[in-house]
This record gives C-alpha cells, sequence and structure tokens, in this order.
C-alpha cells in the first residue's frame, strides 16, 4: 500500500521529554506527470501505485476514455528524473487529441483553489453527463464498508497519516484499496486502477475514508461511479454536485448510522 519512513522524535509523556526514540511518518513526495513529453501537472503524492494515479488524473481530467488510448504509463528513465523516481510519461494513441492550454490551466487553477465558479462546474458537467444508473443497496451493507476498508489500510496503522479510498462491489466485496497522503490521489489510484485493468465501474461503490468533497465527487461522476460513500462527512458543494449528477451520496457512515444526501432511491 502506501510508504512510510522512519525518524528520530521526543516524546513528551508525564511531564517530561522521554529519552530519543523512532516513529514512522507517511511517505510524501512530489509526481510530475507527462503527457507525450509535456509536463502537465505535479502532485504531492505518495510512492507507490504511479501508473495508477497518472491513469486516474487524466480520466477525471476527460483527457483519456478507454484503455486504448493509452500505449504506455513509464517512470521516466533518462536524467535526474529517472534517478529520483518521480516523474511519470503517458504515452498516448497518435488519434487522442490533448488541448495542453486548457488541461495546464486548468489543473493549476485546482489545484490553488479548488474549481472556482459556476461556469467551471457547468463545465465539468458537460464533459461527463448525470448518471441514470438504476442500482440499488442495502443500506447494511454500506454501513459495513468502512471496518473493510479499514483492514486494508497498513500503512495507516503505522502513521496514522494516509487517506484511504476502496471501490467494492454492489455486494459489498472489496475489488481494491489504495492509501495515499492526497485523499484526491487515493481516489485517482482506484480509478486508475480499473482503468488500467478495463473494470467497468458503473456497478462499484467508491468509499473514502475522510470528507466528501466537490472534487471527489467530479472524479466519481468521471468514472461514472453511482455510489459514493464517505466516513466523515460531505461539503455542500459535494451535495449539490451530487443532486444535479445524478449520484448517491452517503456521509457519517459509521456501524449503524449514515446521512443520505442525494440519491435515496439507490439505497433501500
Amino acid at each position: 500500500m502506501g510508504e512510510s519512513k522512519t525518524v528520530k522524535i521526543q516524546r513528551w509523556k508525564e511531564d517530561s521529554l522521554q529519552p530519543i526514540e523512532t516513529d514512522s511518518v507517511a511517505t510524501e513526495e512530489p509526481l510530475e506527470i507527462r503527457v507525450r513529453g509535456r509536463s502537465i501537472a505535479i502532485t504531492m503524492r505518495t510512492p507507490g501505485h504511479d501508473e495508477e494515479l497518472a491513469a486516474g488524473f487524466l480520466i477525471t481530467e476527460n483527457i483519456i476514455h478507454q484503455r486504448r488510448d493509452v500505449s504506455e504509463i513509464a517512470h521516466c528513465r533518462e536524467g535526474e528524473a529517472a534517478q529520483l523516481g518521480n516523474t511519470m510519461n503517458v504515452f498516448l494513441a497518435p488519434e487522442v487529441e490533448v488541448d495542453f492550454g486548457q488541461l495546464t490551466r486548468h489543473f493549476f487553477a485546482s489545484s490553488s483553489c479548488g474549481l472556482c465558479g459556476k461556469a467551471s462546474i457547468e463545465s465539468v458537467q458537460q464533459n461527463f453527463p448525470p448518471l441514470e444508473n438504476q442500482s440499488e443497496v442495502s443500506a447494511k451493507m454500506l454501513a459495513s464498508l468502512p471496518d473493510k476498508l479499514r483492514v486494508a489500510q497498513p500503512t495507516f496503522d503505522q502513521t496514522g497519516g494516509l487517506h484511504a479510498a476502496g471501490l467494492f462491489s454492489m455486494d459489498g466485496f472489496l475489488t481494491v484499496s489504495r492509501e495515499d497522503v492526497g485523499r484526491h490521489n487515493a481516489v485517482d489510484k482506484v480509478i486508475g486502477n480499473a482503468f488500467l485493468d478495463r473494470v467497468d465501474l458503473s456497478q462499484s461503490i467508491l468509499l473514502v475514508s475522510g470528507r466528501a468533497s466537490f472534487e471527489i465527487m467530479q472524479k466519481s461522476l468521471a468514472a461514472r461511479i453511482p455510489i459514493v460513500a464517505a466516513v466523515s462527512a460531505p461539503s455542500s458543494l459535494a451535495v449539490e454536485f451530487a443532486q444535479d449528477s445524478g449520484q448517491t451520496l452517503a456521509g457519517f457512515v459509521r456501524g449503524k448510522t449514515m446521512n443520505v444526501y442525494s440519491g435515496a432511491q439507490r439505497v433501500r
């Protein structure tokens, strides 16, 4: 899953500093994503599953749509980037068109302040139309998912510093989970995993270990995931976006309770 590093610490306990000991912290390093040799994004992530992260990012940015759009995703093999292992090259099929100007403008705007303004949100919904999926799940099964995801978070057990995302089947089977210092990266990784394995996500549930933001709902819509559940709270914009996009959104999914904010017809 995610990576961790060992660091030296001094612990304050019972009104005194204890002798120097060690602790595990989540690894955070930059990843540069290049498309056809051009840099389009830099994100801070936990190393591991970088191919999935790059693929998931490009799916949710509406650059790639099907597996044949991608020829290869690989770490840079030349120069300093190759030594650091923090640059991914994405090689696309010749027929895939990329508007690099729009892509870089959108990314740097969203990374600095989130997608800003009604026009940006409408643009997302034009690229990814609302869902009409009629799948149903039981509330009891949905409430059981956080415990299943929690078991699949080994690096969180070591560090306490990672977010997690998991994809589940409609009957509650965990198909893939990923951990990352960035909640959006964890989501990109599971979406990218499904894309690279040619998995249709229209019959899947996404569970995130923290809160549900607008960006997570947008990424889920891009991947055509009909049901999103979060252990913590959703934002107001996440709820509004889910309602407009035909998505089911459940928050505070804990034990025997949850709040269903949108798409309650899918929860029986």
